[in-house]
Parts: C-alpha cells; sequence; structure tokens
C-alpha cells in the first residue's frame, strides 16, 4: 500500500520519530527507548515512515539504522507554502489595523 507524507506525521509518535532521527540516525531499539511504548508498537511506526518514504535504512554489520529523508518533507512544506502565504496577508493587514489605531 502507497502511503504518503501526511499519513506519517499524523500521528505525534511518529512526528516525535522524526524529530529524533533529524537529530542522527537511530537503530529501532534505540527509538523505541524514547517512548512509554513496545519496541514491536515502534516498528509499526517505523514501517509506516519506511512506506511513506520518509525514512530510510542502511544496514551496519546486524544493525540497521533508519534516517530522516529530509527531501521527502518538501511536500508538506510545498503545501504549508500557499497557508503561509495567507498567514502573512493577514498578519499584514492586522499590521495596518494596529498602525490606524
Amino acid at each position: 500500500m502507497r502511503r504518503d507524507i501526511f499519513q506519517a506525521i499524523a500521528d505525534p509518535t511518529r512526528r516525535a520519530i522524526l524529530a529524533l532521527l533529524a537529530i542522527h540516525a537511530m537503530t529501532p531499539n534505540a527509538l523505541a527507548e524514547h517512548f512509554n511504548s513496545t519496541r514491536q508498537a515502534v516498528s509499526k511506526h517505523i514501517q509506516i515512515l519506511a512506506e511513506c518514504e520518509a525514512v530510510t535504512q542502511t544496514q551496519n554489520g546486524r544493525e540497521i539504522y533508519y534516517h530522516l529523508n529530509a527531501n521527502k518533507m518538501k511536500e508538506v512544506d510545498q503545501w504549508l507554502d500557499t497557508f503561509r502565504k495567507i498567514w502573512e496577508d493577514r498578519f499584514d493587514q492586522l499590521d495596518d489595523v494596529l498602525k490606524d489605531l
């Protein structure tokens, strides 16, 4: 099943995993230590992130390391860009109103 990046960031645990991986690559066990859930639950989140192509994996000996795929996050940035322009326009309008007061 093909998933998109928005499914990856829909869950707070997956967002937290992405934030951890933004700092450095980690193994599933190292990731699981940061959460109050089972390693299997964290592995399921990692699987979803991999299906969304938000993370990539490399193998170093017996260990699998997961890395953030920052390029995939550009899709979120592009989607948010439309809203960013709306927010900036509204803040500019608010500035004008405040200056008039």
